[in-house]
């Protein structure tokens, strides 16, 4: 006998099965809820440019996050009926996330674009216990909803087809949310600082650790002053330190660091993470995919990692830490020293590994995929 929950879900089901398709309709949605952000924001930014009457729809968890979207874009509540009945009348889905909703029907396009690049085992490569069940389930009812998986690389597109679930399509369109360091402006430098109340010169290093699973923040002390004045030494100009926490742990970012509005900034509730890394010159990261999106802007990265061993047993990596293109350090002292023997010009290391692990980043993607979206209306249009 069924229970209740599943009751209701067959009953929405039914009840989503009714609402007609728009089938100029285009829902999306980037990690359950966020504001204008990630690749789905890049790819809505292109269908805004393309000049086609479309109904662009963003699933908003919040009021900021409904705040954040430009004109053209309206929210839809992520709580509630709205979003089912949002997702169920759409005739595209744009997510970078997994879904748990179960009600598309097959004249319904599901476009997922993930994450980007990762160095961290992800899905059915990582140990089940990891995952739980409930998103297990979930990740692989999506899977076989999904319709078109895009890549930024010949390593991402074998992963898609080998740990996700998925036996579908996958275009290596390149990443629509590294588009953005194809092209040469100041704008977002400007546009961050005015946000950052810094001077619109001031250049800005960006440390941006990833989570741990017990949700601590031990790992992230690092003397922020001697790293700011390392990266002075080294580049010369005036330097102020952001610090961007990963949401899991946001709310522990004012008690972990003494802000001072000027040369420490705490930039961790910047809703666009894409714009920060354009504006910053120097990037302090540890085991996060961002290393791999700021390296494609052809400025310095920089690994802290004081905790290399207990994460790597917590969570297993698919490239060695030594192999990765990018200078590592385990303490503040180290790190300095990594910033200042930072060279000049490109890194020929990391351009290895784009060309071992078939990188196809070329700034188009954002394009692409907004031609495929287009081009899957037109074809629903003429039925």
């Amino acid at each position: 006998m069924s229970n209740p929950r599943e009751l209701a879900s067959r009953l929405l089901w039914r009840l989503c099965k009714c609402i007609p398709v728009k089938n100029n309709r285009v829902v999306f949605c980037s990690f359950y809820g966020r504001g204008y952000s990630d690749s789905p924001k890049a790819i809505c930014e292109a269908l805004r440019n393309s000049g086609e009457k479309l109904d662009l729809c963003w699933i908003a968890k919040d009021e900021q996050a409904a705040q954040s979207l430009p004109d053209g874009v309206r929210p839809v509540p992520y709580h509630g009926f709205a979003r089912l009945k949002a997702l169920a009348s759409a005739r595209v889905w744009v997510d970078n996330c997994r879904k748990y909703e179960n009600v598309k029907k097959k004249s319904q396009f599901y476009l997922q674009t993930w994450h980007g690049f990762t160095l961290k085992r992800l899905e059915a490569d990582a140990p089940p216990e990891s995952l739980g069940a409930d998103y297990l389930a979930a990740a692989q009812r999506d899977a076989k909803q999904c319709d078109l998986m895009i890549s930024g690389s010949r390593f991402m597109t074998e992963l898609y087809k080998r740990g996700f679930w998925y036996s579908g399509e996958v275009a290596e369109t390149g990443t629509p949310r590294c588009d953005v360091f194809f092209i040469p402006t100041d704008e977002q430098h400007e546009r961050v600082c005015k946000a950052l109340s810094l001077p619109p010169d001031r250049k800005l290093a960006l440390y941006a650790p990833t989570f741990r699973a017990d949700r601590g923040t031990e790992s992230y002390r690092l003397d922020a002053e001697a790293v700011r004045k390392a990266a002075e030494a080294r580049f010369g100009g005036e330097w102020s330190l952001l610090i961007r926490l990963h949401p899991n742990v946001a709310a522990q970012s004012e008690a972990l660091y003494a802000y001072d509005g000027e040369r420490l900034i705490d930039a961790t509730a910047y809703p666009d993470m894409q714009e920060l890394l354009c504006a910053a010159e120097l990037l302090i990261t540890d085991y996060s995919s961002v290393m791999f999106d700021f390296a494609l802007t052809g400025r310095p990265v920089v690994r802290y990692a004081p905790d290399l061993a207990a994460y790597a047993a917590d969570r297993s990596f698919y490239f060695a830490p030594d192999a990765l293109p990018f200078p590592a350090a385990e303490d503040s002292a180290g790190l300095c020293g990594r910033i200042s023997g930072l060279p000049d010009g490109d890194n020929p290391d990391w351009r290895r590994f784009t060309e071992e692990n078939g990188f196809c980043e070329d700034g188009k993607a954002s394009e692409r995929c907004a031609k495929i979206i287009l081009a899957r209306i037109r074809k629903e249009t003429r039925k």
